[in-house]
């Protein structure tokens, strides 16, 4: 049998390489729709880094997106969104070993996966936390711990492996590093808590912190659950001032764009702040990036111990 010949398009591309070019195109797409901050932030990387950060994002979000509404408007029942998320489970995990999938955003997924170490470690817990949000019963302390790590902490270690890809970094290091990226990911989750408590209750019938009436949340609530995540925010930064280049350029903005959000919810009523989302003014968020470029805050404090240096095609 003859073998397949493999045609180029007009501009060179092979079929692989212009179906894999759509694909993180369109990953590009789902970050611009979803999310002004993150793409904002996303938009200080390098242009390889961003690509794959695009793609990690853009995975999260469509399974974000089918237990938060958009599956159960079209129509799904719970165990058919759990359907859903165990279909795309199975083809991501399918697309890590292949290198390809028919569903563009798990197909662009999988080769920043592939390049960049994201393997099954990663990949279950986080599908484990989107079935979680399907289960009307409350978090105890445990429960919201694992679902925390979960949905937020392992995405940052996702972005953590692409940020470090092609590097050289002692164990001792990678510890530093991982524990930052936790961190940081645990505090943008509860941050995102505390912004949809009174959508996250009325609509979808959760209630992550334990304790927590979301129709009937004190200042004092508010106040101690705001010290949690300012200490998640405080222990990122040993790591993310060692981050190369463009990267810690970005995750600086990203820490400071929710260090603000912090801030606003803290002065918002607790009564006020069940019933509206706190935002961050566009001002705002263009003043806090044109400091991170300039490489002033807190991210950017004298680090003796130096800054991991970006591998040949991926320096700032």
């Amino acid at each position: 049998m003859a073998p397949h010949r493999i045609a180029s398009a007009p501009d060179g591309a092979t079929p692989l390489r212009r179906y894999s070019d759509t694909a993180e195109a369109g990953s590009a797409v789902v970050i611009r729709r979803y999310s002004t901050s993150f793409g904002l932030a996303c938009r200080l990387l390098g242009p390889s880094v961003r690509k794959d950060i695009e793609n990690v994002y853009a995975l999260v979000r469509i399974a974000d997106e089918a237990v938060d509404g958009a599956a159960a408007e079209a129509g799904l029942s719970t165990d058919a969104v759990l359907g859903q998320l165990d279909r795309l489970e199975d083809e991501t995990r399918i697309a890590l070993g292949l290198g390809y999938s028919t569903n563009p955003v798990v197909h662009a997924f999988a080769r920043t996966a592939r390049r960049s170490g994201i393997g099954e470690d990663l990949i279950a817990p986080f599908f484990a936390s989107m079935r979680r949000d399907c289960d009307p019963h409350g978090h105890s302390d445990a429960s919201l711990g694992d679902y925390i790590y979960g949905s937020a902490e392992v995405v940052g270690l996702m972005c953590l492996r692409v940020f470090l890809a092609g590097l050289s970094v002692l164990p001792a290091e990678l510890a530093r590093f991982e524990r930052s990226a936790r961190s940081l990911g645990a505090a943008f989750q509860k941050v995102n808590f505390l912004r949809d408590l009174g959508q996250d209750g009325e609509e979808l019938g959760r209630r992550y912190f334990p304790g927590v009436d979301p129709r009937r949340l004190t200042e004092a609530q508010k106040h101690a659950l705001l010290t949690d995540l300012r200490a998640d925010l405080d222990a990122a930064l040993p790591g993310l001032r060692r981050l190369p280049g463009t990267s810690r350029r970005a995750v600086a903005l990203a820490h400071s764009l929710f260090s603000e959000l912090a801030d606003r919810i803290e002065a918002c009523p607790a009564d006020v702040l069940v019933r509206t989302r706190v935002r961050v003014p566009t001002v705002v968020k263009l003043r806090l990036a044109a400091a991170a470029l300039a490489g002033i805050g807190p991210a950017f404090e004298p680090d003796p111990a130096g800054s991991a240096q970006r591998a040949e095609g991926r320096a700032a």
